[in-house]
This record gives structure tokens, C-alpha cells and sequence, in this order.
């Protein structure tokens, strides 16, 4: 049993879920400039876990053709056949259960848009096939995060979670695109589509540079309508800091510092983000 549960952990690599817990977190400090009801946190976070794992499980069941093929993914547990194909759809239609249930649990209108983010999630890995702008949809998936937490906790979308949505989707599709870098010449063969797959790794750099400004202007602007102070602007100068430092880490000719890039920097971005919105919010410094 334990060493099946470490071989779904591993298959829906579990610990990624650090790029989007902070920012729910974020999220409801932002709408309730504190924290609501335990009850409430218990649910939303119940449901971004399931969201999270349904999105994984789609996206290896439907990507398991090419998973096999490609040299960096075969021995995953997916490809190798370590977890089978009919148990990864399993997982997915059950942690989807659970997303609408834990939405159900928190308000109606959270109820019936659940089936709009398992779409999203079913999408994403089936839009490799027909765009090149697949990054896009994974960043439509995070762009609904905050948006759900608002609906969740105030049954109504709060203007600063749009913006702040807006931040989190740039943010995301820009390292998706590191991430596609990987496998560029695989991509091309197969026939998957990416935007370094269709435009090189020179363009697709760039493409990642101006997703990521576009997120800084975006979060600026979550702080503008969320009122935020000092403490949240002084913060994001350090999140751009780390963006910078990850972009530096990506070179046209030199792509082997990316699981640095992908990883461990997105993963303290997200981490701080948190952070220094909850600092702002008990410790509002105006500006």
C-alpha cells in the first residue's frame, strides 16, 4: 500500500503542489483580509488538492502515447506501466468527484462552476494536439484559482482576484514554456504542438519574458484594487527579482539549468507571494 501511494504521489508529482497552494492561501487573505472560518479554508484547500491531482491525472492519461515514446518520460510511472492507464482515469474522475463535492460543501454558485475547472483540466492536455499556444489554457487553469476562492468565500468575484488570476496565468504559461523547452526536437517529431516547438528556443524565451512582465503588471495591479500597502510592493520587487534570476538561468545555448528554473525558484516564488501578503495584511503599511 505505502509503495503504491508513493508511485501516485510520484505520478501526479505531488510536491508541484507547492506552485499553487501559496497562491490560494494568498487569495483568501486578499478577499478576507485575514482568515475565515477553518471550515472554509478546509473545503478550498480540499478542493485546489483534488483540482491539482485531477489536472495531473488527465494530463498523464491523455499524454501516455507520447510519455512512452519520449526518452526523458518513459520510465515515468505512467509510461512504464508502474500505475496503469485505467487507474490514472480512475484517480482523475474520483479526485474530480472530489473537487465538486468539497465545492458544494462551500456555496451553490462554487457548485455549478465546479464542471467549468475539470473542463479546463481535461482541455490542457488534449490542447497540445491543435495549438501552440497550450500554455495559455494551463494558465486559464490558474487564472480561475483566485477567482474560485472569491466565489467560495463571497459567493461574488472580487475585481483584485481577477487581476491577480490574470498575474498567476503569465506566470504559469511563461515556465510551461521552459518546461516545453525540454522536449523541443521530440515535440517537432511527434507532432505536439508548443511554442518553442513552432518558434525555436530563441522566440520562446522571449515569449516567457513577456508573459512574466505581463505578471508583474498584473499583481501591481492586484495590490492597487485589493488595497494593499508597502509591505505586498516591497515583496513583489523581490518576486521580480527571483523572475529575473530564473530567466538568467535560461540561455538560447544552454537549457541545463531549466528543472532550477521550473522548480526550485517557481516553487520560493510562490511561497513569498504568500508570505508577504499575509505580512500585509496584519501589518499594513500604507503607501
Amino acid at each position: 500500500m505505502i509503495k503504491k501511494i508513493k508511485l501516485y504521489a510520484d505520478l501526479i508529482k505531488f510536491e508541484h503542489t507547492i506552485f499553487a497552494i501559496p497562491f490560494v492561501l494568498a487569495a483568501v487573505f486578499i478577499v478576507e483580509k485575514g482568515l475565515p472560518s477553518w471550515e472554509k479554508v478546509f473545503w478550498i484547500m480540499v478542493a485546489a488538492v483534488a483540482g491539482r491531482t485531477a489536472g495531473m491525472a488527465f494530463n498523464r492519461f491523455f499524454d501516455l502515447p507520447f510519455d512512452k515514446l519520449n526518452p526523458r518520460t518513459k520510465n515515468w510511472a505512467s509510461a512504464s506501466g508502474a500505475v496503469k492507464a485505467g487507474e490514472i482515469l480512475a484517480l482523475a474522475i474520483l479526485s474530480s468527484g472530489v473537487l465538486v463535492f468539497a465545492a458544494y460543501q462551500l456555496n451553490k454558485l462554487a457548485f455549478y462552476l465546479s464542471p467549468v475547472a475539470i473542463a479546463l483540466l481535461i482541455i490542457y492536455p488534449l490542447g497540445k494536439r491543435w495549438t501552440n499556444f497550450v500554455h495559455l489554457i494551463l494558465g486559464a487553469v490558474y487564472f480561475i484559482i483566485p477567482i474560485a476562492v472569491s466565489v467560495a468565500l463571497e459567493g461574488r468575484i472580487e475585481l483584485s482576484t481577477v487581476f491577480l488570476g490574470l498575474g498567476m496565468a503569465f506566470w504559469v504559461a511563461g515556465f510551461d514554456i521552459f518546461y516545453a523547452l525540454q522536449d523541443i526536437e521530440f515535440d517537432r517529431k511527434m507532432g505536439i504542438h508548443s511554442i518553442p516547438a513552432r518558434f525555436g528556443v530563441k522566440k520562446a524565451i522571449l515569449f516567457a519574458r513577456v508573459f512574466h512582465i505581463l505578471t508583474f503588471i498584473f499583481l501591481m495591479l492586484t495590490g492597487y484594487f485589493a488595497g494593499l500597502g508597502l509591505i505586498y510592493y516591497v515583496g513583489l520587487l523581490i518576486l521580480t527579482g527571483a523572475l529575473i534570476y530564473e530567466h538568467s538561468l535560461i540561455k538560447e545555448n544552454d537549457l541545463s539549468k531549466i528543472n532550477v528554473a521550473f522548480f526550485t525558484i517557481n516553487g520560493y516564488i510562490s511561497i513569498l507571494y504568500m508570505v508577504f501578503v499575509i505580512l500585509d495584511v496584519y501589518f499594513k503599511i500604507t503607501v
